[in-house]
């Protein structure tokens, strides 16, 4: 073979490669999630906000998530948890959508995890 072959096929086959990826990744950007401690009287929980949902607070950062719910009242947020994945791993994953109270929350504070964390599930597939 020539070695203008042999790159024809070398570009054919990065650009396979390449193709592949974005084809298998879509969205990363849009699927991060980011994980806050909410801090209570009477428990602490753990939700998930993705970075569309980040970006239209005041500050992306958990004192922005806490000026959101003070001015706002109620929030609907997903809880989430720990859990086993199909392969036996841990991940954090959401675990139900619930409602936030002003009131009840003492503190917001970021949370981070050594596991995988799950990105929220689009409501309008299910």
């Amino acid at each position: 073979m020539s070695t203008r072959s042999n790159r024809w096929l070398l570009g054919l086959g990065l650009a396979g490669l390449l193709l592949e990826t974005i084809v298998s990744h879509p969205a990363l950007a849009t699927d991060k999630v980011s994980l806050f401690k909410v801090i209570s009287a009477r428990d602490e929980i753990v939700i998930g906000m993705t970075d569309d949902q980040m970006s239209k607070l005041e500050a992306p950062n958990a004192g922005g998530l806490a000026r959101q719910l003070v001015s706002k009242g109620t929030m609907t947020v997903w809880q989430y948890a720990v859990r086993k994945a199909e392969a036996g791993a841990l991940e954090q994953a959401p675990l139900r959508q619930i409602g936030l109270m002003s009131h009840d929350a003492l503190r917001i504070e970021p949370y981070t995890t050594p596991l995988k964390v799950v990105r929220i599930p689009d409501l309008t597939e299910q």
